[in-house]
């Protein structure tokens, strides 16, 4: 199993934008050096705590101050762009990252998003799959297209430039509440991101990925499938819970409810709603063992993923943040990832033949003494 992380990303309204901008590029940097394995970034234009307007330009910045780690876009609003900009963009990302890129693609994850650009929120799914079926034919085809939708019209559209990844940067499809997300993944052979708020029923949700798959003559493969959950670690769970106790509580009332209009799934007050999250099991604040029995728990309840994406936030300040993410790489990703698999396997042998050995040391020290001994008497 890989891990990685998944950025909104969230800030404080009250702070520097563009401060916070570079510590979100310093945070995948520390992450880069960390080995997780990929990061997604999402696309935002209302509600004043989600700024990245363009994750491919922002990933672009990335790109230039990171080696390894895979970037994807966590997503793009097909609803508000042109099909054939979209495809031209990703593919240049693609090539200027020697294919690092992942193209994460969604309808739009503010309803006040489209509401400024008059698209009626019934829409915006539809919207979405028509734009993403002219992009899979530009990234996967040579041939042609002429086609029209919301908005958009195509004749004759090519790419000129072809993707460096082929056939095309991996397709993903986050989902949270509705099943459209799951369905379309299936269907087009999509990873899904499930975004797990605790009330997620994520069995259920692969189980429509799968029927869907199916019904599209393809076979949905839990490899693919990419699990998002809030996460926080410290040395200690009581440290943990008091270092985003003011932030997390701040977003869920302050965020979730009061400027996206979703309910908070707990009762409050502020300076309790983190606790009452992780009583529910819905975020995982605590310490790297509490998230190895977290995550050992959900591959069970779920029957397995491939990939285990950190909800990043910043309800704790940018040291206890760093910190969490260097808990998660040292303690949490090796049990996952299998790079503990040889150290056990070379230690149990060692274990097994140390009396063994402990006695033919013993017995060479003694025979070179010995030697010592004679040529010294000899001589």
């Amino acid at each position: 199993m890989r891990v990685g992380a998944f950025l909104a990303p969230f800030h404080d309204p009250r702070e520097n934008p563009t401060l916070a901008l570079e510590r979100d590029l310093d945070l995948i940097v520390l992450m880069d050096r960390l080995g997780l394995s990929e990061v997604w970034v999402g696309e935002h234009h209302s509600t004043g705590w989600e700024y990245i307007a363009s994750p491919e330009i922002f990933l672009a910045v990335a790109a230039e101050r990171t080696r390894h780690i895979r970037l994807g876009t966590g997503a793009v609003s097909l609803t508000y762009h042109h099909p054939l900009m979209v495809a031209d963009r990703i593919v240049l990302l693609d090539h200027l990252t020697r294919g690092r890129v992942n193209f994460g693609v969604g309808p739009g994850g503010h309803l006040s998003d489209a509401a400024m650009l008059g698209i009626p929120s019934g829409e915006i799914r539809d919207r979405m799959e028509q734009s993403l079926e002219a992009i899979l034919h530009l990234l996967t085809s040579t041939e042609p297209l002429t086609a029209r939708g919301p908005g958009w019209e195509l004749h004759d559209a090519v790419l000129q430039l072809r993707p460096y990844q082929r056939p095309h940067p991996p397709l993903a499809i986050p989902s949270l509440e509705s099943p459209f997300g799951m369905a379309l993944a299936g269907r087009v052979g999509a990873a899904p991101l499930s975004l797990f708020f605790g009330a997620s029923d994520l069995a259920a949700q692969w189980a429509i990925t799968e029927d869907a798959a199916a019904r599209a003559g393809r076979t949905a493969h839990r490899d693919d499938w990419r699990v998002v959950v809030p996460v926080h670690l410290a040395d200690t769970r009581e440290q943990a819970i008091e270092e985003v106790r003011a932030g997390g509580g701040e977003w869920m009332f302050e965020y979730v409810q009061a400027l996206t209009g979703r309910p908070a799934p707990v009762p409050g007050p502020k300076d309790k709603a983190v606790d009452q999250m992780v009583e529910a099991g819905s975020w995982v604040v605590g310490t790297p063992d509490d998230l190895i029995e977290f995550i050992h728990g959900l591959q069970e309840r779920t029957g397995g993923f491939g990939t285990f994406l950190v909800w990043g936030h910043e309800w704790a300040g940018p040291e206890a943040t760093r910190r969490s993410y260097e808990l998660l790489a040292r303690h949490v990703m090796p049990v996952f990832d299998g790079s503990l698999e040889g150290l056990d396997a070379s230690g149990h042998v060692a274990r097994a033949k140390a009396a063994a050995l402990h006695q033919e040391r013993v017995k060479g020290v003694e025979g070179a003494r010995e030697k010592h001994a004679r040529d010294r008497a000899a001589g």
